[in-house]
């Protein structure tokens, strides 16, 4: 069997057995009995709230790239850079300061299953809690489809999991290869040639799939021909953690608002660029939703100087906007105060 279209065709032998490994009610590392990802498991707050995560700054080593650190941390390689503007992303040298973003607005949709966000390429998984448990949300970087071959926006389900999947890439995406004198076979074999990686888990949206990647520094930018791509060790963990007939749902939400007790945050996805530097956005869209998210709250104050600055050079950061009238906002990232200390 395959799927249909003109996306990622695989073979479906698979066994359904899998392990949902228990998840601790905290900010974790998450570990299993074959795989180990850096991803971290944050409480959910409550329905009025939607802020999760830290802030974290690290020191480089002198052979590290902002690649390296991204799959360290578990962040995509443009979220990271959009973070660091300004430190070099093939040599940043030894002793550089770079911000991990891992503080999340999580996404306006039901706080069930998987959730895929387009805009800021990122996975949020909410398991079943155990009796007695808090929810919980797990989140992965992930790579989408590119210019024109775009991954929808809609809801689906967890159809299937494929482990060592046979890729049958489709005849548009032969052709482009061959234009480029690159022929591909008909069938790509289970193998480090493979470009859907160990596993797959196949979507209710024909022809797509989250899959892992033999290519694991692209993850976090728009490079698939619309499949939602993971790091090795974070579909591994979801092969085995993700139930079939999980419900996903994708939504594409440039900027974000959520309540973090009485501090608003806001947050940012700018276009995607070739050369990930920030491009301004449109900022009516920003300051519509803000007034409508203020309006029962006069006592609250927005701070349209630090929302004109985001707006115009976006870096996916949470940040405070709106606080009440007799507190201080939140300082910048640069401040050292807002810093989780590095514990990994």
């Amino acid at each position: 069997m395959r799927a249909v279209g003109s996306r990622c065709w695989l073979t479906l032998p698979f066994s359904t057995a899998t392990t949902l490994r228990a998840i601790l009610p905290a900010i974790v590392m998450l570990t299993g009995a074959q795989s180990a990802t850096a991803a971290a498991t944050f409480v959910v707050p409550p329905r009025d709230q939607a802020v999760v995560g830290y802030l974290e700054q690290v020191t480089t080593k002198y052979d590290d790239t902002l690649s390296d650190i991204a799959r360290r941390y578990n962040v995509g390689f443009r979220e990271l850079r959009l973070a660091n503007p300004d430190v070099d992303a093939w040599l940043p040298g030894d002793d550089a300061q770079v911000l991990i973003p891992m503080r999340f607005i999580l996404p306006r949709a039901p706080r069930k299953g998987i959730v895929l966000n387009l805009a800021e390429m990122r996975l949020y998984y909410y398991p079943e809690p155990r009796p007695g448990e808090p929810t919980t949300v797990i989140t992965f970087p992930v790579s989408i489809g590119r210019e024109g071959w775009s991954t929808p926006v809609g809801t689906a389900r967890i159809v299937s999991k494929v482990a060592k999947p046979t890729w049958y890439p489709p005849k548009s995406v032969r052709e482009e290869h061959a234009a480029e004198g690159d022929e591909l076979p008909r069938a790509v074999p289970p193998g480090p040639d493979n470009p859907l990686g160990e596993f797959a888990l196949r979507l209710s949206l024909p022809g797509y799939l989250l899959h892992g990647t033999n290519r694991p520094f692209g993850i976090g930018m728009e490079v698939t021909h619309g499949c939602i791509r993971l790091y090795p060790e974070d579909v591994e963990w979801l092969f085995e953690a993700v139930p079939v007939g999980t419900p996903v749902t994708i939504v594409d939400q440039s900027f974000k608002l959520g309540w973090q007790a009485d501090m608003l945050y806001l947050e940012i996805h700018p276009p995607f660029s070739p050369d990930f530097a920030p491009r301004p956005v449109d900022m009516q869209p920003i300051v519509d939703a803000l007034i409508w998210e203020t309006r029962f709250r006069p006592e609250h104050r927005i701070d349209w100087e630090r929302v004109t600055e985001m707006a115009r050079r976006p870096s996916g950061a949470p940040m405070v906007v709106a606080s009440l009238r007799n507190e201080s906002p939140e300082p910048s990232p640069d401040d050292e105060s807002t810093l989780q200390p590095d514990s990994f």
